[in-house]
């Protein structure tokens, strides 16, 4: 483990952005950190677009996600900025804003609905006719009906990020799958670490009340992409398109239920068909686009559609904390949740934001400990 010889040690199970965030943040806090996972960034990280964008994910009912949302997102420049500097990795964090639209009144309806809650949350919002659309963005159909430009939303190309993260953590990652203990965790080669707190970021399975929600996405390249986010729904169907490098986009993203208990996941023809129909009818020129990836993962979901983020009740000497259940939201709030588990596990006080995410705002069983053993 590295780190300071006065910090604690620390063990983190799971190497996707919210694992490698959580535990490089320890490292600078000082503490003795390790983190295992056989495949660092392989799992939903690997699939993300790498929308920053709290404002554009935002519902009623989900206020409290929304400002932990936020609040992460004014982490990021920072964040990105030393994150780069200490690597050597531009992560291609940018600031363009996001493009609401709206295929026909009923969609159009849906993103007024959005407005207002923004608005009503201090969010800023610019409401935008058909007309406004396609000046700020000539490349959507001429059919759309209208939306909204988000212009705090951010982008950052994860791969990147978990690159820059890895390089700065260096010999801390140990690449085995590893079981929590009651002193600490198990490798799979029957090594035992011994740890003050095992902080569980495992993604989609083995955190309690954390399910696995399906998603498939596209990677295409056009000489002719759109310059900003585009978040739309077509006469009830959902899609974003989301600009990279070299004119490159990111296509998605479906949602399906999938026991954890199957098998891993895969694209399917008909979730695919689905997206690229959507993101045709909403970018003409995607017709000539060349396919680079097709790629599905799981992503971890809660009951309520926001993480976990804290300490549970363990038999042992250990302390456990959770860092899981961000859904559709880990690339955004990485930053917010490394922070939170820092403080956690130096037990002070806690970002405002997080502390409506413990884990213990649901009812934990037996059986739910149980699943993290």
């Amino acid at each position: 483990m590295n780190g300071s010889e006065d910090g604690q040690s620390v063990v983190v199970v799971g190497g996707g952005i919210v694992g490698l965030a959580c535990a490089d943040e320890l490292v600078r806090a000082g503490h003795r950190v390790t983190l295992c996972d056989p495949s660092p960034g392989a799992g939903a990280t690997y699939a993300a677009a790498g929308m920053l964008a709290p404002g554009g994910e935002a519902w009623f009912g989900e206020e409290s996600l929304l400002r932990l949302g936020r609040e992460s997102l004014a982490r990021w420049p920072s964040f990105a900025a030393g994150l780069s500097e200490r690597s050597g990795v531009d992560v291609d964090l940018r600031a363009d804003g996001t493009l609401l639209v709206a295929g026909d009144r009923s969609d159009l309806e849906e993103v007024r609905r959005t407005c207002r809650l923004l608005s009503l949350a201090g969010v800023r919002v610019d409401e935008l006719d058909r007309r406004d659309l396609k000046v700020k963005e000539p490349r959507l159909s001429s059919r759309v009906l209208g939306g909204a430009f988000l212009p705090d939303d951010h982008q950052v190309n994860p791969r990147r990020v978990v690159a820059a993260l890895l390089a700065v953590l260096g010999d801390c990652v140990v690449r085995q799958r590893a079981v929590p203990t009651e002193d600490g965790v198990l490798l799979e080669d029957g090594t035992r670490l011994r740890a003050d707190v095992v902080v569980l970021a495992t993604g989609a399975t083995g955190l309690p009340r954390v399910r696995p929600v399906r998603g498939e996405i596209v990677r295409v390249r056009t000489p002719d992409a759109p310059t900003c986010v585009l978040r739309a729904r077509l006469h009830g169907e959902r899609v974003y398109v989301v600009p990279r490098h070299d004119g490159e986009l990111v296509i998605g993203a479906t949602e399906e239920e999938h026991p954890a208990e199957q098998t891993a996941p895969m694209p399917t023809v008909g979730g695919v068909a689905r997206l690229l129909e959507t993101a045709r009818a909403l970018v003409p020129g995607l017709e000539t686009a060349h396919v680079l990836e097709v790629v599905a993962r799981d992503r971890p979901g809660s009951p309520d559609n926001g993480p976990l983020i804290g300490p549970v009740p363990v038999h042992g000497p250990a302390r456990r904390l959770l860092a899981g259940g961000h859904h559709r939201g880990g690339v955004l709030l990485a930053p917010i949740t490394a922070a939170a588990i820092c403080a956690h596990v130096a037990e002070r006080e806690v970002p405002h934001a997080a502390r409506a995410f413990l884990p213990n705002r649901f009812d934990l069983s037996e059986r739910d400990e149980d699943q993290c053993t």
